[in-house]
């Protein structure tokens, strides 16, 4: 009659039902916190770029390689 519910298979459920019910406060806590530095970066205007810095390039006349526009490429 109780074979079905065994100690080791309680005590493995419960271990199983607390994991994941710590496991969703510990996502909520990471969310706020997020949220809350979103908010107060925010607020304090800064900016931040997304991404490297894109220059424009051009071909050199003289070896046809695409270089940055600034002029520094010596063809050698």
């Amino acid at each position: 009659m109780f074979g079905l519910f065994s100690l080791p298979k309680l005590i493995f459920t419960a271990a199983i039902i607390a994991a994941v019910w710590y496991g969703f406060k510990w996502l909520g806590q990471r969310q706020k916190i997020q949220k809350r530095a979103e908010r107060e970066n925010l607020r304090a205007g800064s900016k931040r770029t997304e991404g490297p810095v894109v220059e424009d390039m051009v071909q050199c006349p003289d070896c046809g390689a695409y270089v940055p526009d600034d002029g520094r490429h010596k063809c050698g």
